[in-house]
């Protein structure tokens, strides 16, 4: 079959590998009719999560058709059109049953590597370096998928398209998720860091929460224009405002109620002493994380105020302003998306037609073209927002 491997730093090709096979009773081969390529598949891309090997293929965002099922899936059948989650989970350890499904203890064979790096390990993810388990991604045209019974949701609506209910693989369920930690208030002022499509929903779910205002930060105009027409987003270009101040003359000097990190590892956010040293000390791979976002995040909200997480980080921060969240009594909430729990709910308010989370879909090509999906996206290049790619 064809995938989409990753053979290096900024070097991804479409190759011939071995179809996938049911190696346990609870696996389930779906055959991908849609995949897309997400934010931090370019943290793949860029080198900055260890553990890759050439030859792995990527993608974590996809959807098909079941073809084959093991002697112990009794939940789906062949022929099922299913969306399937980015965290793989078991269904029964202690992290699954609290519904913590990004945490399962069970998914991961090489929990030894993510120890090393965070203390314990999270759940294994598709297509996303060996030390979050190894497995092949959805950017190909046959997926394994473990533990079947557990993960994916079976799409019966008909009349639903495939870019419809793509993005409850993750990025959808994540900015919800980034949304839902802030325990939004009837009026809250909630301001969004990075409007990419974590961010794009993210904003609109904050909207669907109930929100009073909701601000979106960003440097590029085509982004902020997409918050503010399906968020109904107020927004700040921060190449042209300070954005702390600006955060304060819209919030009475307190600042928001809730502030979201949606930009991550590789934020570009910043000018000055401290944006230069976060670009050395990465660039040199002394330091993991370029957090400017993060750090202007947690020192413009409000005292008291909550901090929700999204963006994806994979090691180390410096220059961290734990004091400014100490001493000003601020909550932090964070953590990869426990897509299942969101999975269905989330369905329902697109069956309701409450979003249509089309609206992020800016570039559409066939699998063949994932190298040129990949440039297209990290160069944001044509405006791109978020690649579709089709088998």
């Amino acid at each position: 079959m064809k995938a989409n491997c990753w053979m290096g730093v900024h070097r991804v090709e479409v190759r011939d590998v071995p179809d996938p096979k049911i190696l346990n009773d609870g696996d389930a081969i779906v055959r991908v009719t849609s995949t897309a390529i997400c934010g931090s598949d370019l943290h793949l891309f860029d080198g900055y999560i260890p553990t890759m090997e050439k030859g792995d293929v990527l993608g974590h965002e996809f959807m098909g058709e079941v073809v084959e099922v093991g002697r112990g899936v009794t939940k789906l059948e062949v022929g099922d059109r299913v969306v399937v989650p980015f965290p793989i989970a078991c269904g029964s350890c202690l992290a699954c049953d609290r519904q913590l499904y990004s945490l399962c203890e069970n998914s991961n064979p090489n929990a030894g590597m993510a120890e090393k790096a965070w203390g314990s390990s999270a759940a294994g993810i598709f297509g996303y370096s060996h030390m979050a388990g190894g497995y092949a991604g959805g950017q190909a045209e046959y997926v394994r998928v473990p533990f079947a019974d557990v993960g994916p949701i079976v799409i019966e609506d008909d009349s639903l398209s495939d870019e419809q209910v793509l993005f409850l693989s993750d990025i959808f369920p994540t900015g919800y998720m980034g949304a839902e930690l802030c325990d939004i208030q009837p009026g809250d002022t909630v301001a969004v860091w990075g409007a990419g499509p974590v961010g794009q929903f993210a904003a609109a779910s904050a909207a669907l929460l109930g929100a009073g205002r909701v601000v979106v930060i960003d440097r590029f105009p085509y982004r902020l224009r997409m918050a503010a027409e399906h968020a109904g987003a107020e927004t700040l270009n921060y190449e042209e405002v300070d954005v702390r101040e600006a955060l304060r003359d819209l919030t009475a000097g307190r600042g928001p109620d809730a502030c979201i990190d949606a930009v991550g590892m590789e934020a570009h956010h910043g000018s000055g002493p401290i944006h230069a040293y976060d670009k050395v000390k990465q660039g040199l791979r002394m330091e993991t994380e370029r957090a400017h976002a993060l750090r202007q995040a947690i020192t413009s909200c409000r005292n008291g105020g909550t901090v929700s997480i999204m963006g994806v980080y994979g090691g180390m921060v410096d220059k961290f302003p734990l004091g400014s969240l100490m001493n000003r009594s601020l909550t932090v909430k964070t953590g990869q998306c426990h897509v299942q729990r969101y999975m269905r709910p989330l369905l329902e308010r697109v069956q309701n037609g409450e979003i249509d989370p089309t609206f992020v879909i800016t570039h559409r090509m066939p699998l063949s073209d994932a190298p040129r999906g990949f440039d297209i996206f990290k160069r944001k290049q044509d405006d791109c927002m978020k690649v579709v790619l089709t088998a």
